[in-house]
């Protein structure tokens, strides 16, 4: 009610209820309110019902309890209740947060301001824009807002951009292109003009990749001009990750048209306004009568571009092309530090020809540059050492990711306290990637110095479960603050956790996280029923950590100190019998509890595995019949059976549900194909699919037919290609990779080998672009066509060739014979 309850009210309540022959007293009265509440949290449906159904002035205080009330406590006149609890509930709840939502889109414009509503949908969108936000819901959008409103509004959309799916980014353009459009045409200016102003596009953000080609092209000279004069235009620029080249080279034409001069290298590295280094330049093509000084600047602006969804081989040929321009009357030594990543494109035999001297000249740009295969790491870091004879703390700190190219012999001859200072150092953030025997050696020279003690501390992360139980023995000074940034064994966390406890309360030791690893079942059988219930709370946070037999005895300690508390996910522990408790208003929180828990950490047995999954069938009346079911279900989704997903599950639950689908690490094949079913049943046959629908089916692509693959492999080859690269090898793919093989191979099947040798004459040879271009699909190459793959070509991808893994034996031995010759 939005009246304000009194002493005075809450008798004529009471008065009310004996009026009418209901015996209540204060106390169960604030019981009945308790579990009204309670029941909503776990009924979102019965709440969207109870919301629709108040007035306005109803609405408008529900919301302010809801977003703006800094009450902890709800007063209603002597009934007091822990509000701060129940609203923490009802934010971690997904079924309630939708609830909310989609009431707040209903109502919220109607009843509060404008930018209230926002900044309530700002709130609930950042849980889960993902599962929220689906195009239908698009729709229920206001068409009329206030431009602050709708300032912030999109705002929020293009910060949420990555977080929705391809189909809901164009249905949100489509709003958003709405009511620009309706702004433009109110302010009176050209019908045939573009409605895309400066403003507009900046507005859009990362929507403009939605914009149509033809569209771009109409854009006003006078707009483009302004727009790139904005201070954060390149920035915006910079976040177009997934744009095509065919736009990037639209509006490309456009700056150019509007008198930017795209050649001008000061132009071009200026920063005060627009810059070229927005990700437009990845796809930039006028190469003709480009001098050095351009190419090299280009080629600086295009470190970026490693950020793009696809067409890396497109920009690997722009840095090849750039590279031969940049180099023109130069020589590799006097330009290193000039072509920024385009290094990585060199092949080993260039980076074999520079000299030390050029190696530590550049080393400022080297040390920046990711991408490095192991090989030209090597190389580098050999050049670099070379030249500096002795390795110390700062020449290694110079390094950056090519410290992993220091041998071990290297590292064990240094002096141990500038091995401290690397431990301490920037370069700390690098020592995860070196091999254990390059670990082993830094730690066994720090340790043989008898200085371990001062290092021990800064050693973080995966590092420090390289410490052997004997250094760890030998050294005092521990403390549980000095834990919170290490990994540790468990053998280590046993022993760190005995010892720290002497001097420390295990609820620090337990909220460190790792040294959970360390409990005893012993520990826990101990631990008084307070200080247990108090703390549990740290071993649920870290479930991933716990073995087995942890969590068996926590289960087991929970049942004999609070059955009727226990988390309903430690029930998957607990002997099958015990899943008897589970029915009725228990089920909500069951499966709530499961789908927030990844059900194989908990390592269920198959026999109780299913009894627990026919459970939550049971509690769900035997389907999946909307978003509100696949919310609750959470990680559970991943292990429903296929017949469930079959014939259970309606395809306005399954819209929702694939994002989750996306999620799920192990699929069973018969879950797989169910899910294709249900795909097309959705969406249709591929040849009506249109490219967000193809874009969100994601991996599930694999397990289209070969006829339904070179479909869409027609429609959408670049599409096609990226998702191939992100699937790899597996059973599930191969029709996939083999369509990718024939599309890329078709459009370019005119290219042969360059070789002369008689057995070569014919054969078309793997090209530079169609390798990157392949990724893994490079396994449908035939053992003749990579005989007769050109040298330079085999020497620039090697390292590329080298990651597929699904080569047979006569591939590799060609492979290895041509390595041979190279």
């Amino acid at each position: 009610s939005s009246n304000i309850w009194t002493a005075d009210m809450l008798t004529k309540v009471m008065v009310y209820f004996h009026a009418q022959e209901v015996m209540f007293t204060l106390s169960s009265l604030q019981m009945s309110i308790k579990s009204y509440l309670k029941n909503l949290l776990y009924q979102p449906r019965q709440l969207l019902s109870e919301f629709q159904q108040l007035d306005q002035q109803q609405f408008q205080t529900a919301m302010k309890y809801l977003f703006s009330s800094r009450k902890d406590h709800l007063e209603m006149g002597n009934i007091i209740l822990d509000w701060d609890k129940t609203r923490e509930k009802i934010f971690q709840s997904p079924g309630v947060n939708r609830t909310l939502f989609l009431i707040t889109l209903d109502k919220c414009f109607l009843a509060l301001s404008a930018l209230d509503c926002v900044d309530i949908l700002s709130q609930l969108l950042r849980v889960s824009a993902v599962n929220y936000l689906q195009p239908d819901v698009i729709g229920s959008l206001p068409n009329v807002l206030q431009e602050d409103a709708f300032r912030n509004l999109s705002t929020l959309f293009k910060d949420l951009y990555d977080k929705t799916s391809a189909n809901t980014q164009r249905a949100l353009y489509g709003w958003m292109k709405q009511i620009l459009q309706k702004s433009y045409n109110m302010s009176g200016f050209n019908e045939s003009a573009s409605w895309v102003s400066a403003d507009n596009l900046w507005i859009l953000g990362r929507y403009m990749v939605h914009l149509p080609l033809e569209e771009i092209l109409k854009i006003s000279l006078n707009e483009i001009r302004l727009f790139i004069s904005y201070d954060n235009a390149t920035k915006q620029l910079d976040t177009v990750y997934d744009i095509t080249p065919e736009l990037a080279q639209a509006f490309l034409e456009r700056i150019n048209a509007s008198g930017f001069d795209m050649r001008n290298t000061s132009t071009i590295y200026r920063q005060d306004r627009f810059s070229s280094s927005c990700l437009l330049v990845c796809f930039y093509d006028d190469m003709e009568q480009m001098d050095a000084a351009v190419a090299r600047a280009l080629l600086h602006q295009m470190i970026k571009c490693n950020q793009l969804r696809g067409f890396q081989a497109e920009v690997q040929k722009l840095k090849s092309q750039l590279l031969n321009i940049a180099m023109q009357n130069q020589t590799l030594n006097d330009i290193l530090g000039s072509l920024s990543d385009a290094v990585v494109g060199l092949t080993s035999s260039q980076l074999e020809s520079l000299s030390p001297e050029a190696v530590h000249n550049a080393i400022a740009t080297l040390n920046q540059v990711s991408g490095w295969a192991k090989s030209q790491v090597m190389i580098l870091s050999s050049k670099y050492l070379s030249y500096e004879k002795v390795l110390s703390f700062y020449n290694v700190s110079q390094m950056g990711a090519l410290v992993t190219g220091i041998s071990t012999q290297s590292f064990y001859s240094m002096n141990p306290k500038e091995l401290s200072q690397i431990i301490q150092g920037t370069t700390s953030q690098y020592l995860s990637d070196l091999s254990p025997a390059q670990q082993q050696g830094i730690l066994r020279k720090i340790a043989e110095s008898g200085d371990f003690s001062s290092s021990v501390k800064d050693i973080q992360g995966a590092f420090f479960k390289e410490i052997s139980l004997s250094d760890l023995w030998k050294e005092t000074g521990y403390n549980s603050s000095m834990m919170k940034e290490k990994e540790l064994r468990r053998s280590q966390a046993l022993y760190l956790y005995e010892l720290l406890s002497k001097k420390n309360y295990p609820v620090d030791l337990l909220s460190t996280g790792q040294l959970v690893k360390g409990v005893t079942c012993q520990l826990i059988e101990s631990m008084g029923t307070d200080f247990f219930l108090n703390t549990f709370k740290f071993f649920e946070k870290n479930l991933h950590l716990l073995s087995p037999y942890q969590i068996n005895c926590l289960a087991w300690k929970f049942w004999k100190v609070s059955n009727a508390s226990v988390p309903p996910f430690l029930l998957l522990v607990l002997p099958i019998e015990y899943l008897e408790y589970v029915s009725g208003p228990l089920c909500v929180p069951f499966i709530e509890s499961l789908g927030r828990t990844e059900m194989d950490l908990l390592n269920p047995s198959l026999h109780k595995k299913n009894a627990v999954l026919q459970k939550v069938q049971e509690c769900l009346n035997g389907s999946i019949a909307d978003e509100y079911d696949v919310d609750l279900l959470g990680n559970l989704i991943c292990h429903l059976p296929p017949a469930f997903l079959h014939g259970r599950m309606s395809l306005k639950a399954m819209a929702t549900a694939l994002h989750q689908f996306k999620l799920c690490q192990q699929l069973s094949h018969e879950q797989k194909t169910e899910i294709k079913y249900k795909l097309l049943e959705l969406y249709g046959p591929p040849n009506n699919w249109t490219a967000e629908t193809t874009l969100d089916v994601g991996p599930f692509i694999a397990l289209l037919s070969k006829g339904e693959l070179n479909i869409l492999a027609e429609k959408f080859p670049d599409i096609i290609l990226q998702r191939a690269k992100t699937i790899g090898l597996i059973s599930s793919a191969e029709e996939l990779l083999s369509t990718v093989f024939e599309s890329v191979s078709n459009a370019t099947a005119n290219i042969e080998s360059s070789l002369t040798r008689p057995d070569c004459l014919g054969t078309r040879a793997p090209s530079s672009d169609e390798i990157i271009k392949l990724a893994e699909a490079n396994v449908f190459w035939s053992v003749q066509e990579l005989k007769c793959m050109d040298a330079g070509t085999f020497d620039k991808n090697v390292e590329l060739l080298g990651t597929v893994s699904g080569f047979n034996s006569s591939q590799l031995i060609a492979l290895k014979e041509k390595a041979k010759q190279v």
